[in-house]
Formats: C-alpha cells, structure tokens, sequence
C-alpha cells in the first residue's frame, strides 16, 4: 500500500519539531561559554560554579575549576571529620535488640483481645442485617 506524500513528510518533521520542544524547554541562558587557551570557560549563571572545558574526542569535556576543587576538598574534609567525631561518640544509629518473649506474648496478647473485640462487632452487625433484610417471600 502507498502512503501519501504527507504521511512521509509528518514521518520525517516529527523529530525535528520533538527536539525542537526539548531544546525550548532547557533553560538556555544558564552556561555563558568562554573561549581560553585550548579549551573553554564555562560560568554556571545559577549557581556561580565555573568549570574548564575542553573537546575531548568530539565531547565537550568539563572539570572543577582549581579554585572550586580546593573548596570541594574542604567540604569534604570536614564532613569526614564529622563522621569521624560521631562514630566515636557513639551518636550513630544504634542496634536495637530483639523484643523479649514477654513483650512478644503481651503484643499477642493486645491483638488477641482487639480481634475477639473486632469479630463480635462484625457479629453484630450481621445478626442486625439478617434481621432487617426481608428473606425469600413466602409461597403458599
């Protein structure tokens, strides 16, 4: 079977007007790209963060600027110092023991009595429905 002219046509532009859309969606005033000696300078414009990028095998390659490096490294740093001071304080998470066979006979016990309590309450509302609800007529 042929297919029209315009089927084709719709075939091939539909892509385009996908990525288009795409393309639309993504901020593009975020990264501001700076030519510098072999590479580029890319300034993030929300969050000030500037890297170095350079064209790696057709890839734009982009690394932490040394000034940014340095202060990931001291973020870092201190948070492994934290961690550190925490496990020897002992304010980690703490292992929590199992529940003795008196708190487990209790616990049953608690949901014993609810579900006795619970079933005759379902009881009675059978025994009401049945009452209410008119049975079979009677043949004569």
């Amino acid at each position: 079977m042929k297919r029209p002219l315009g089927f084709a046509l719709a075939l091939a532009v539909l892509p385009i007007v996908a990525f288009a859309q795409t393309a639309r969606e993504q901020p593009t005033d975020r990264f501001v790209l700076e030519k510098s000696g072999d590479g580029f300078v890319r300034l993030d414009r929300q969050s000030g963060a500037m890297s170095y990028c350079t064209l790696t095998d057709g890839n734009l390659v982009c690394r932490m600027a040394a000034d940014e490096r340095a202060a990931f490294e001291d973020e870092l740093d201190r948070l492994e110092k934290r961690v550190t001071a925490l496990e020897k304080t002992g304010a980690g998470p703490k292992q929590q023991a199992l529940p003795s066979d008196a708190e487990v006979d209790r616990s049953i016990s608690i949901m014993e009595r609810f579900m006795r309590s619970f079933m005759g309450l379902v009881d009675e509302f059978r025994e009401k429905e049945e009452k209410t609800v008119p049975g079979p007529p009677e043949r004569t």
